[in-house]
């Protein structure tokens, strides 16, 4: 049964889940569907760990979907951190050596992370700024 807190955050959640899954991204919710995603992934992946904050918000959705326009890597995966904690936890085991944030962005080249924004080079700056950086790396990692 679901309790009045878990239905008031779905519904909360669902117009920032919606801003990425209308972009392209495939949101992973549990555990199995990270490790399914990670045993499958080939070429360049692009994961946007989600969250309800304002820098979510205002800066990593906007960059992230204003960089793939421009760059567009093999795979686009989300999870939402506080949200689907299992899914969270697993997507972040695979890159054990960052310590986690969010929002934040992995690029990984053949399930091995090759680049990490974390939220303390997400919070306080432009998002023209987000999207530049996110831009370049992928440029770099998708031509390698």
């Amino acid at each position: 049964m679901t309790n009045a807190y878990d239905e008031y955050m779905r519904q909360v959640t669902m117009p920032m889940r919606t801003e990425l899954t209308e972009s392209g991204f495939t949101e992973l919710t549990t555990a199995d569907s990270v490790h399914d995603f990670m045993q499958e992934a080939e070429g360049v992946s692009l994961v946007l760990i989600n969250s309800v904050c304002g820098c979510a918000a205002g800066l990593a959705r906007p960059a992230a979907r204003q960089a793939i326009a421009e760059v567009k890597p093999d795979n686009l995966v989300t999870v939402f951190a506080g949200q689907d904690p299992e899914a969270t936890a697993a997507m972040r085991g695979y890159f054990e050596e960052v310590p986690p944030s969010s929002p934040s962005m992995a690029i990984l080249k053949g399930g091995e992370l090759a680049y990490f924004i974390p939220r303390e080079n997400i919070e306080g700056y432009p998002m023209e700024q987000i999207r530049d950086h996110l831009t370049d790396v992928l440029r770099q990692v998708c031509a390698e």
